[in-house]
């Protein structure tokens, strides 16, 4: 929705997939949220830098990234053929910054930025919602000590809540994976909207939040059947899925063991989960440490088993990393593949039969689960991210070489945080949730104008001289305005204003005119009421204060 109408209206031209230009009146929006975010930032004591965009590829080698980020940085080399990174992020380069600190007494810092970031997406859609480059407000905050790095996370997190507050954005605080990033802890800010592509997990009593990827939830006990003093084969040639088993033999998913082979880093492992329960990979990723993982391929999956997907199991498998699913812990009378195409066992003891070298929480929370804090069914609701703060701790420190003389004469390393914001996301996630049939409904903190004078009817002497003054009267009260004086009917002036969403429309005409008046409409409400052309200014003046 959002990129239609942001199209349609005139704020973006497409380029390239994933690569847009702003037109004027983005521009002026992009500004106001800028404004914002610094002003915010400002508050907590944050200083403002500008870093370079390209950098050198040995940084990133000696924080381990240059690697992890795969596919999705840009790489080039110049003249010289040295190795070059379009900046993703800017960790690395901040950290080399921090190498001139000397001394704790310069703790805390809080350093901040505007700057472009460039991601190879594979898949750039949603016009601003997925791009492959985009301006970013990315803050680091260093710290000598865990206190102080929750102090300065506390902070940003304050910070964050103010602007998305200030710019009208729905903002949900969910816990989420650290991914690539690194750290101990990580909070997402997450606006719902159908266009985003993030599950939050969502608790309406106790407000238990967290991304897909992160998510708990309480789940029931399952009441397995009798156990079977030892594993019992039996032929299954027609099964595939889990849907089979369950269809052909009678096998409720719940009480089978669902066997994945995936590749951590050139290493096969097994992973195992109930059989209704998805995999989350990105769970996989935290827990193994990986660079990466994937699914195995189909001689990969053979050559580890001997057998192939519908057949496959964790029974009396050696040799092999095998992580579990908690839901399985305890579990016994289960069912699982017998690593041989088109058998399988009954009976399964997951403590007896299954040597587990690992368990971890690997599984999908669901909608109608209970929540972990206090039992109350989860609801799951699609969102965009929005911001991302981190506890990184001593990662870029440690691996970039940065200490400071500490309080007892002993070196230190500084503990460290990021904190980003989109901020053309956050143009687009405005008009997600700020819209109507007829087009955006800008908050007035963030429009591109927060009046729009339209004069309509015959133009006289009259009209022009209350339109000027007004004008006048209007910038000097510090109100963005923008004059319409298109030669164009009313009712095309008035539909291209509730399109581009500007926040308040004076209508100035000979009828009202003859009443000493004019009408002034609230684009959000559609209310249109009649105000003394004298009063005019100070009225939409105290509306937009009162809009604040």
């Amino acid at each position: 929705m959002s990129h239609r109408l942001l199209v349609r209206a005139g704020f973006v031209r497409q380029l390239m997939a994933g690569h847009y230009s702003l037109l004027p009146l983005a521009v002026r929006v992009r500004s106001k949220i800028i404004d914002v975010v610094r002003e915010e930032m400002t508050r907590i004591g944050s200083q403002e830098w500008i870093l370079p965009a390209v950098h050198p590829a040995e940084i990133w080698q000696r924080s381990g990234r240059w690697e992890v980020m795969g596919d999705e940085m840009f790489r080039l080399k110049d003249r010289k053929g040295t190795d070059l990174a379009l900046g993703m992020t800017h960790e690395e380069i901040f950290t080399t910054l921090a190498q001139e600190l000397s001394s704790y007494r310069q703790l805390p810092q809080m350093w901040y930025q505007f700057q472009t970031k460039f991601r190879d997406e594979p898949r750039p859609k949603s016009g601003l919602l997925r791009v492959r480059e985009f301006t970013m407000k990315d803050s680091y905050s260093f710290d000598a000590d865990q206190a102080g790095l929750d102090r300065s996370f506390d902070l940003h997190h304050g910070a964050y809540t103010r602007v998305f507050a200030r710019l009208g954005i729905p903002a949900l605080p969910v816990q989420a994976s650290s991914g690539s990033m690194g750290g101990s802890a990580s909070v997402e800010f997450m606006a719902p909207t159908p266009a985003g592509e993030d599950l939050v997990v969502h608790c309406p009593s106790c407000q238990y939040a967290a991304n897909v990827e992160k998510a708990l939830s309480a789940l029931p006990a399952v009441q397995d059947g009798e156990a079977l003093a030892t594993p019992e084969r039996f032929d299954t040639p027609e099964v595939r899925t889990i849907e089979d088993l369950t269809r052909l033999h009678g096998v409720p998913a719940e009480h089978q063991i669902k066997t994945l082979v995936f590749i951590a880093d050139s290493r096969p492992l097994l992973v195992l989960v109930r059989g209704d329960h998805s995999l989350v990979e990105q769970k996989l990723l935290d827990t193994t440490g990986a660079r990466a993982v994937r699914p195995a391929d189909a001689d990969e999956i053979k050559s580890a088993l001997g057998a192939l997907p519908g057949s496959l199991g964790a029974v009396g498998v050696t040799g092999l990393t095998v992580l579990a699913d908690h839901a399985l812990a305890g579990r016994t009378a289960m069912t699982t593949g017998a690593n041989q195409d088109g058998v399988h066992l009954r009976g399964v003891d997951v403590a007896r039969d299954i040597a587990v070298t690992h368990w971890a929480d690997l599984r999908e929370v669901r909608a109608g689960e209970p929540c972990v804090e206090c039992g109350t069914a989860l609801q799951v609701v699609r969102t965009v991210e929005v911001g991302h703060i981190f506890k990184l701790g001593y990662k870029y420190t440690e691996a970039l070489g940065v200490t400071v003389l500490g309080q007892d004469g002993t070196a230190v390393k500084p503990i460290m945080g990021s904190y980003g914001i989109g901020i053309e996301r956050a143009i687009a996630a405005i008009v997600e949730t700020h819209h109507d049939e007829k087009g955006i409904v800008w908050p007035a903190a963030v429009a591109p104008f927060e009046v729009a004078v339209v004069p309509i009817g015959k133009a006289d002497e009259q009209t022009a001289a209350v339109v000027d003054d007004l004008y006048g009267r209007l910038r000097a009260e510090r109100i963005d305005v923008v004059l319409d004086d298109r030669d164009e009917r009313p009712g095309v002036k008035f539909a291209d204003i509730e399109l581009v969403g500007i926040p308040y429309r004076i209508t100035v005409g000979p009828r009202g005119l003859k009443d000493g008046v004019v009408e002034v409409t609230t684009r959000a409400t559609g209310e249109t009421v009649q105000v003394p052309v004298a009063e005019a200014a100070a009225h939409v003046a105290a509306l937009l204060r009162s809009a604040d």
